[in-house]
């Protein structure tokens, strides 16, 4: 239609494998008998194949590595695994990554930081992030998984929080605490990488398409460094196990938080994955349990807010029976938030990953259920700015709950404090901008798991649409948070 005397002179071409066979023949390399013969083997092997391939029936063995063996596909539930870890083993590690080698000359803010970690595993109290995050990986080390991290400046940390790798003052040594754990220990990899976020991600689906034995991350510097990544997310990692029945365990960290650091830097961008959630926003999951709601969901969407929750979520990749992508929304100021601390206790056996965290504190025991007023459901960060608003006002009758795993939705939980407050408003409150965050996914499955108990229909405390993520000016931003928060509360 467009290119005809393009077409019309293409038409005219004498073949490239018409001029090879002329040549060939004209140098004497072959007879015109032989090349034909040849021509004509190739397209009867050509032809058998096709025919061949129209009645093939795969088989396991043709697309899955041996690693595989003995994980479970959809179809058979797992059991549902602890994924608490021996007092005695935990002080080990955290000992052994705690403990740096005398002749070695470390910074002397990153020598505080592991004197501080030393302290809290002969303590067994106030565990930061940082600390929760590498027992889950020193626990899973010593159990014969490899570990391994990329992403630009993964080894210090970008919040500077990390350091998983120690740079020598004096030379150009490095230690790497997490590869001296015992001498049977798996690897340990964390790989600063460069600004090619799309193929790094790929990269790192790789591995974990390859061996399920191993925790594979790979972290965006910022939440929004995802973007270049884009492709490989919509295209590979949200519906391999849909398209090519290839699970994978990768998991992706994402700083996510609006500290007034402008739209380039505040959002992760919650809401697309979100909205790439296969799960019926209708449907109110069987009873049978929480395997088979995450067994049948295509990935999980996360926002933790404690040291512990975060040890086993990780340990919970490897752990199970079957593997499911993660997407986390990584803290950024929580990092060192006096409130985001987590006991010993809360790692030891017995202990699990927890999708939802309702409200027990000492403000809420004393009021009587039907007496609180107001439900307030959110996700990470906001959680603390609200009960510090809360605390501020002096409220005791608006009950904040957490909901640590957005995809799959805890809808038991959540039907279970909507009966327990019979009178109260059930409110979503975000950081977000109305058009982005959690709440259009949340909203419906809100009214879902709350139909078999009364008609609720969810208010939302937040920012107002926008196009961009967020704010750039810090007076605006500081405004808006005083605002959605007042919301919520009032």
């Amino acid at each position: 239609m467009t290119q005809p005397m393009m077409y019309t002179t293409v038409k005219k071409q004498v073949p490239t494998i018409a001029k090879f066979r002329r040549k060939l023949i004209t140098e004497g390399v072959v007879s015109s008998e032989s090349a034909e013969e040849l021509s004509k083997g190739i397209m009867s092997e050509l032809s058998s194949k096709l025919e061949a391939s129209r009645t093939y029936q795969s088989k396991k063995s043709d697309w899955l590595a041996s690693n595989w063996k003995g994980m479970l596909s959809p179809g058979k539930i797992a059991q549902d695994m602890t994924t608490g870890v021996e007092e005695a083993t935990l002080r080990r590690v955290g000992a052994a990554m705690s403990t740096l080698p005398p002749e070695l000359t470390p910074h002397k803010k990153v020598k505080d930081i592991y004197n501080q970690r030393l302290k809290m595993i002969e303590s067994g109290n106030g565990i930061d992030w940082a600390f929760g995050e590498q027992l889950a990986w020193a626990t899973l080390l010593i159990e014969g998984n490899h570990v391994r991290l990329s992403g630009q400046d993964v080894e210090r940390g970008t919040f500077s929080h990390r350091h998983s790798v120690v740079h020598d003052q004096a030379n150009y040594l490095t230690y790497t605490p997490l590869q001296n754990l015992d001498a049977n220990q798996a690897a340990f990899h964390p790989c600063n990488s460069s600004l090619s976020e799309f193929g790094v991600l790929g990269f790192e689906l790789g591995y974990a398409l390859e061996n399920p034995a191993s925790l594979i991350m790979w972290e965006g510097q910022f939440g929004d460094f995802a973007n270049t990544a884009q492709c490989m997310i919509d295209q590979f990692i949200c519906s391999g196990e849909q398209k090519w029945l290839r699970q994978s365990g990768l998991v992706m960290l994402l700083p996510h938080g609006y500290e007034g650091q402008g739209p380039e830097h505040s959002s992760a961008r919650l809401e697309r994955f979100l909205q790439l959630c296969d799960d019926d926003e209708d449907v109110f999951p069987e009873v049978i349990g929480r395997q088979r709601q995450i067994q049948a969901a295509n990935w999980q969407v996360v926002n933790v807010t404690t040291p512990a929750n975060y040890f086993h979520v990780l340990r919970r990749q490897v752990v199970r029976e079957f593997r499911k992508p993660l997407i986390v929304m990584s803290p950024k100021s929580l990092l060192r938030h006096r409130l985001v601390k987590s006991e010993l206790d809360e790692f030891l056996p017995g202990t699990r990953f927890h999708r939802y965290l309702p409200d027990v504190t000492p403000e809420l025991s004393a009021t009587p259920p039907e007496s609180v007023r107001k439900l307030v459901l959110c996700s990470g960060k906001v959680y603390y700015d609200i009960l510090a608003e809360r605390s501020k006002r002096g409220l005791t009758d608006v009950a904040i709950c957490r909901l640590e795993q957005i995809s799959p939705f805890p809808h038991d939980h959540i039907q279970h404090d909507v009966k327990k407050y019979p009178n109260a408003q059930v409110v979503w409150c975000q950081e977000e901008s109305k058009n982005a965050g959690a709440w259009s996914y949340v909203a419906p499955r809100i009214v879902t798991a709350s139909r078999d108990v009364r008609e609720v229909k969810p208010t939302y405390a937040g920012r107002g649409p926008a196009a961009a993520t967020s704010t750039g000016h810090a007076g605006k931003h500081a405004l808006e948070q005083a605002e959605l928060l007042d919301k919520a509360l009032s």
